[in-house]
């Protein structure tokens, strides 16, 4: 396999640069930009400065015009950056344009984006997803990677011996990068071939499932952290975990419920990486409810909102059940952010996972999601039926069960979804 990373040199001072789009305002831009300044933060490199740049159209050679152009890389100079990020997306052409005019390297986005997820993947189902994405966006950007190889002049002839030698290892490249992504998605199809087993033997016994979903570092893994009690990685950084883990939880009322995180979201979050993680975010999409986790201290919360909502439409998701839970606010300074979001998002929970406030009250809305999946029952099951007396154990709340000589009486309150199994061993209360 051939290595397309198309950075080697390593970068420590990054300037940024956001170009108008039209339609947008100055500050939604700048906004995206202390976004992309956290994003970049986050691959360990130093920003030396930032710029938006508002242009009267679109210029195809380099998004903006060359007089912007040289007033950037002026500015660059000044501040002895070594790389140029923009947050819009960039073609293959358009990167290789800014990098000739500029003589240094030049990232947008996506590329970001595609490190960070690169350097946080741990299971092979992430580690793969993340190789597919940036094989694809690499592939139509492999030519600058052989600029160093010699071309020889040729005739007239065409036979490929004349093609030069660096069009030839081009050509092979080519190849066989899309003999690699073949073999990815490939193995990929394998992968989620082997969670939709693991999910039908988790359906045998069926447990209600949440899924919880929300802006990258919101608060999520914190979240589950706090619910179940386990250890799980948290870190105060964007895309602390791409992988979704999966606890399970007691509710006030006994009833079991599995609660799964998902790898946050962000705006402008490349279409590629939204295809590579789908079945990652696929626990979203088969979940009974969705909790959505937002941080209450952030500026640009209501965005965050939005944005979540736009993925989640893509993924078919956007007709689930959800519970709305701002995070942080034991961070808040004053009450004047959080009645402002009381009023437009009424039905919200509030809550810190630091200080454990508010997470009573999430457990009890986490219950009237699942109240219309339950029922009480009374059973009189034969001694011989130790596997249902487990199950009802496993997965549902026992209120009462008495080993009588005739048989086991149990009072319990059930998901709808057992009562076929059970259904034949009802009976009316004495």
């Amino acid at each position: 396999m051939i290595d397309v990373q198309e950075k080697p040199r390593m970068v420590e001072k990054a300037f940024l640069m956001r170009v108008l789009l039209k339609g947008e305002s100055k500050s939604e831009a700048q906004d995206l930009l202390t976004e992309l300044e956290e994003l970049v933060t986050t691959l360990g490199i130093g920003i030396v400065g930032s710029a938006v740049v508002e242009v009267r159209e679109w210029k195809a050679r380099l998004l903006i015009g060359t007089g912007k152009a040289d007033e950037i890389l002026e500015e660059m100079k000044n501040l002895d950056a070594d790389c140029l990020v923009i947050d819009n997306e960039l073609s293959p052409a358009q990167q290789r344009n800014w990098e000739a005019f500029s003589k240094c390297t030049c990232i947008d986005r996506q590329e970001v984006i595609l490190d960070i997820f690169g350097s946080r993947a741990q299971t092979k189902e992430a580690k793969l997803q993340v190789e597919l994405a940036r094989m694809e966006y690499n592939l139509p950007r492999l030519k600058k990677a052989w600029a160093h190889l010699g071309r020889q002049s040729g005739g007239g002839g065409g036979g490929a011996a004349q093609k030069g030698e660096g069009e030839q290892q081009i050509e092979l490249d080519r190849r066989m990068v899309r003999d690699r992504i073949s073999a990815l998605k490939k193995e990929l199809k394998e992968v989620r071939a082997n969670r939709a087993t693991q999910r039908k033997e988790r359906s045998r016994m069926p447990l209600p499932h949440a899924a919880v979903v929300g802006y990258t570092n919101a608060g999520k893994s914190s979240l589950l952290q706090a619910l179940s009690g386990s250890s799980i990685y948290v870190a105060d950084k964007l895309f602390a975990t791409l992988d979704t883990t999966t606890r399970r939880i007691e509710l006030p009322n006994g009833r079991p419920l599995l609660v799964t995180d998902t790898v946050g979201f962000v705006r402008n979050l490349p279409h590629g990486l939204v295809d590579a993680f789908k079945a990652t975010l696929e626990e979203a999409i088969l979940a009974d409810f969705l909790v959505h986790v937002l941080d209450v201290t952030a500026p640009q919360v209501e965005a965050f909102y939005e944005t979540t909502l736009t993925v989640l439409a893509e993924l078919g998701a956007d007709q689930k059940r959800m519970i709305t839970v701002f995070n942080k606010i034991d961070l808040l300074q004053g009450n004047a952010q959080k009645v402002s979001l009381m009023q437009k998002h009424p039905d919200a929970v509030f809550i810190s996972t630091h200080s454990r406030e508010g997470l009573e009250a999430l457990e009890e809305r986490f219950c009237d999601q699942l109240a219309d999946q339950v029922q009480q029952i009374h059973l009189a099951l034969p001694h011989s039926r130790g596997d249902l007396v487990a199950v009802l154990h496993e997965q549902a709340k026992v209120n009462h069960c008495s080993y009588e000589d005739d048989a086991v009486y149990i009072d319990a309150t059930i998901p709808k979804r057992l009562m076929a199994l059970l259904e034949e061993w009802v009976v009316t209360p004495s």
